[in-house]
């Protein structure tokens, strides 16, 4: 009797693997909507990349692979195979650019799929929301075969691509900032003004100065760190360039004509913005190869002497974790989190985002004929965001990740080692400047085209 219980649990489980997104989590969360459950899965499995990476960058972990033959300098040997390979430098390197690498061709893969997919009865769509069991042997399977690739030039070829693929993914987490910031902004003024509550208008007066608090206080650090008298010019026009900036969409949120055309905007979104703008900046210099311009956390913890190089690469020691890099993988997972569970009413966003608005079914689940309530499928009319969309966003965050993770640093096949670039730098000061068009943008286009509904 067990054993059939048994058979019939895997036969369920089976099914679910094979069936469709609501079916693996309608125990846990009834009454979600198909496609933010298929969202969630999908995320899940960006995730699941991730830590894999992190995983293979560990230190330990290079103990392990110079267990393999013929792979590590220093490791085990194959006879008339010589080990080439510098493991401190480049092993952990190698795995997350080859992870990443399988993750954005498995993202980019379904992007194509799902193009001009319009509602759930397209065929492609069971592709899309159902198979989880195949689509993660799939994964698999590109993974095992991204580490059997010739180092040749893959890794100076993929990390231009990363470059790119980050710049993009960067404005992406502003433009999904922003609309949180929105939203944010929306909910705590409705409420206010149906309770009758200050205590909302509190809130937001409180966050707001402490966004600004934070921002400003950044940028006295970057003027007092960051900068040398005689030198660093690049971080002082930086620096000073984002400060004005800031300033300048603060002042426009809150100009009487914009209030007038668009109610819900303020500082507090302006806040945010500035904060965001400033980690950018931050991120930015710590990028540049110049160490007296750009000291490590520890030095300055420690009050070392920022003058002296404090990395030296050509003996190959590379710091795998800094500060800038942690707080990229924390907003790199608020913004994945939000992009898959985000139902926006900013028209704005849901353009550039290539979202609708939320208009499918209501929240409750479906009672099926056996009584457990299933998630509901809110797609049959039309699909509330683009599936190739989504997926070509968790290609570029996979990019995004790569380039984290292993520190914007650039390899170098003459000396196997990893160097920070002034093109990191650029590429990120850039991606900041384009970021505060984009929302200075969002302001204004009322006042442009007031023929248009820009709710």
């Amino acid at each position: 009797m067990g054993a059939c219980m048994a058979l019939c649990s895997l036969a369920s489980c089976a099914s679910c693997l094979c069936g469709s997104a609501p079916c693996l989590l309608c125990g846990c969360c009834p009454s979600s909507k198909n496609s933010t459950v298929t969202r969630l899965v999908f995320s899940f499995f960006l995730l699941l990349g991730t830590m894999v990476s992190v995983i293979m960058i560990l230190p330990g972990m290079e103990t392990q692979l110079r267990k393999i033959p013929g792979f590590c300098q220093g490791g085990t040997t194959i006879f008339g195979i010589e080990n080439q390979v510098k493991c401190e430098v480049i092993v952990g390197f190698k795995s997350v650019y080859r992870m990443c690498f399988a993750m954005t061709c498995f993202f980019f893969l379904f992007a194509a799929i799902m193009i001009r997919v319009r509602n759930s009865r397209d065929p492609r769509a069971v592709i899309q929301n159902g198979f989880w069991f195949f689509k993660f042997l799939i994964l698999v399977g590109i993974t095992v075969g991204a580490f059997f690739i010739p180092d040749g030039t893959f890794h100076t070829v993929w990390f231009y691509f990363g470059v790119v693929g980050s710049f993009i993914f960067i404005l992406i987490q502003l433009i999904l900032l922003i609309d949180f910031a929105h939203s944010w902004n929306k909910i705590w003024v409705g409420n206010a003004e149906e309770t009758q509550n200050k205590c909302w208008f509190a809130g937001l007066l409180f966050f707001t100065v402490f966004h600004f608090a934070l921002a400003f206080t950044a940028v006295v650090l970057f003027y007092i760190y960051y900068t040398q008298p005689d030198d660093c010019t690049e971080h002082k026009v930086f620096i000073s360039l984002n400060l004005i900036f800031c300033i300048i969409i603060s002042v426009v949120s809150i100009l009487p004509k914009i209030q007038e055309a668009q109610p819900h905007s303020g500082l507090l979104q302006a806040s945010l913005i500035s904060l965001y703008t400033m980690y950018v900046t931050w991120s930015a210099m710590t990028n540049n190869p110049n160490r007296k311009c750009n000291p490590s956390l520890l030095s300055l913890v420690s009050h070392v002497n920022t003058t002296q190089p404090s990395v030296n690469t050509d003996s190959g020691h590379v710091q795998w974790w800094d500060a800038q890099g942690i707080v990229g993988l924390v907003i790199f997972l608020f913004c994945t989190l939000y992009a898959s569970i985000r139902s926006s009413s900013n028209a704005q966003v849901n353009k550039l985002m290539q979202t609708e608005e939320c208009t499918g079914s209501g929240g409750e689940g479906v009672v099926a004929e056996d009584g457990v309530r299933r998630a509901v499928d809110n797609e049959e009319e039309k699909v509330t965001y683009s599936y190739s969309f989504f997926h070509f966003h968790l290609c570029l965050a996979s990019l995004y990740i790569m380039m984290t993770l292993t520190n914007w640093y650039q390899p170098d096949t003459t000396t196997q080692a990893m160097q920070s670039t002034m093109p990191a730098v650029w590429v990120k000061m850039c991606s900041s400047w384009l970021g505060l068009g984009l929302y200075l943008w969002t302001l204004l286009a009322p006042l442009i085209f007031p023929d248009r509904d820009f709710s």
